[in-house]
């Protein structure tokens, strides 16, 4: 047990001090990027056209598919749960045959999920896996016609899907009414980050789709603060949230890309880390600080999930520039990196793939790769770290697989 010097049990002791003193918190789960408002802010436009895309299926009648395209955090998952909502109850008022499935696909991973998940929406009961792919949607094309009514899907992050899968479940799910006997029908909702997710389609499943496109561009800073003073109403207190730290937060986010989960993040934060310092107040102090955990997590979480080898080039940079400031070129990063692997008993990769990696690293923002002219000698590239050296050192400590080589390290972390 965690005792202080008065005997008394620190956690306990923690925990006491949250529930007693005073929090500047009304609702926190207000700024969280899943709570969907009664109000969304300079997105009335593509509400009402996502409302009358969808609402034929008030009767009975199978509305157009539709895909939503737009950069993460302009709130296309927002409006269509705040949509799909309200066609849910109206529904329910005119007594139609409606069902909603709502499948994020990243999450969701496989096609035979997604087929699961469809299931599930209709009350068809499948195995979490061990039927066929093909078995999974003739039990769904089944259960949608015992059903007998409209099925609205949404497929959240659909390009995820498709770019590791294909696109035939989104070809079998356009064709499934030509192949029913009448009842039942399924619309889709598409969902995506990516702007040029068409591309990856075959063109029988564009012609199948003939959908309607719905596009959400970047909030402006302004509207980022329109957003931001009515969620605050909601999560905060009166009087504890300054006018110039709302302005930051959004005038940082819409640097951003406007986007406005990181806005709300940003609002939060700020909060918890002014209501740990028992402040009366969210400051843009405390909003500074948010942004630097924010951005020291993402990149954390970030290193944490690399592949080893990816792991091993950070770790590679980080030891080559300890040696040589002057010279970390991919050659000798390359060297370090063999060294590595000897040490961990690897099978090492080639040059040109751990070239590719570390491009891949340079567009992560976790490195920075120039090339560079060596004159007589040809181009090579300069190879830097993007990310603070006491990060590398924290992932030698914290990952199982690299902590073996804490010894060959050690020796060049003075000079860190």
């Amino acid at each position: 047990m965690y005792m202080s010097d008065s005997g008394r049990d620190i956690v306990f002791d923690i925990f006491e001090k949250v529930l007693s003193r005073y929090s500047i918190f009304k609702n926190r789960d207000a700024l969280r990027p899943d709570y969907i408002p009664d109000n969304l802010p300079h997105r009335s436009e593509q509400i009402q056209r996502l409302a009358f895309i969808l609402a034929p299926s008030l009767k009975g009648s199978l509305p157009s598919n539709v895909f939503l395209y737009g950069k993460p955090g302009t709130g296309k998952t927002a409006v269509t749960q705040f949509v799909l909502s309200r066609l849910k109850m109206k529904a329910k008022e005119a007594g139609s045959t409606l069902a909603i499935s709502y499948i994020n696909c990243r999450i969701a991973g496989t096609e035979y999920r997604v087929l699961a998940s469809l299931c599930s929406s209709i009350d068809v009961d499948v195995p979490f896996t061990g039927l066929s792919k093909a078995e999974v949607f003739q039990r769904f094309r089944s259960g949608l016609e015992r059903f007998g009514g409209i099925l609205i899907v949404v497929l959240d992050e659909i390009d995820a899907l498709v770019k590791i899968h294909g696109d035939d479940i989104l070809y079998e799910l356009t064709r499934i009414k030509e192949s029913s006997s009448g009842r039942g029908g399924v619309s889709m909702i598409g969902v995506s980050n990516d702007l040029q997710f068409k591309e990856f389609l075959d063109p029988r499943v564009l012609s199948s789709l003939s959908e309607e496109e719905i596009l959400f561009r970047p909030y402006t800073a302004d509207e980022l603060y329109d957003i931001l003073k009515e969620r605050a109403e909601i999560a905060f207190n009166e009087n504890v949230l300054s006018e110039s730290a709302l302005r930051l937060c959004a005038a940082l986010a819409a640097a951003e890309h406007g986007d406005a989960r990181r806005a709300l993040d940003l609002l939060r934060v700020a909060g918890e880390i002014a209501e740990r310092s028992n402040s009366q107040s969210v400051t843009d102090e405390h909003v500074r600080r948010a942004q630097e955990k924010i951005e020291s997590d993402r990149v954390w979480e970030a290193i944490k999930t690399l592949p080893l080898h990816s792991r091993m080039i950070l770790l590679a940079v980080y030891v080559n520039l300890k040696r040589n400031e002057s010279k970390c070129f991919t050659g000798e990063v390359y060297e370090v990196y063999k060294e590595l692997c000897e040490g961990l008993g690897l099978e090492p990769l080639t040059q040109r793939r751990i070239s590719g990696l570390i491009n891949e690293l340079d567009a992560m923002g976790l490195l920075n790769s120039k090339l560079v002219s060596m004159g007589r000698y040809g181009r090579s590239k300069r190879v830097r770290l993007n990310i603070p050296a006491s990060m590398i050192l924290q992932l030698l400590k914290s990952d199982p697989y690299l902590s073996s080589l804490e010894g060959y390290v050690e020796k060049y972390w003075s000079k860190g």
